[in-house]
């Protein structure tokens, strides 16, 4: 059985990651790039952000990438990014939208 080196728990009763999902600030934020192309920036999101990406490119639909801890998805999609990331844990009053 493998233990936690942060909480000191069973790896399977560990809830150190829903426990830093709560604190995060994270900032939404559309950026014109160019050709006119509107690019959603999310920052602030500090734990396993590929596979957060992953998550929100397949419910938008979009393309997008990850750039040292920033997720940038490719067109307008700051609503939606917002209440999917309450769904995946995140608190809502820690995510604003710029």
């Amino acid at each position: 059985m493998r233990i936690c080196p942060k909480c000191g728990l069973p790896l399977e009763a560990c809830i150190c990651k829903e426990l830093e999902k709560e604190k995060e600030k994270i900032t939404i934020s559309s950026v014109k790039r160019s050709y006119g192309k509107i690019v959603t920036v999310i920052e602030g999101i500090k734990a396993d952000t590929k596979e957060i990406a992953k998550k929100l490119k397949k419910q938008l639909a979009c393309g997008g990438t990850v750039k040292e801890n920033v997720i940038e998805l490719q067109g307008d999609h700051k609503k939606k990014a917002k209440e999917i990331l309450v769904k995946l844990g995140f608190r809502e009053e820690n995510i604003s939208i710029v």
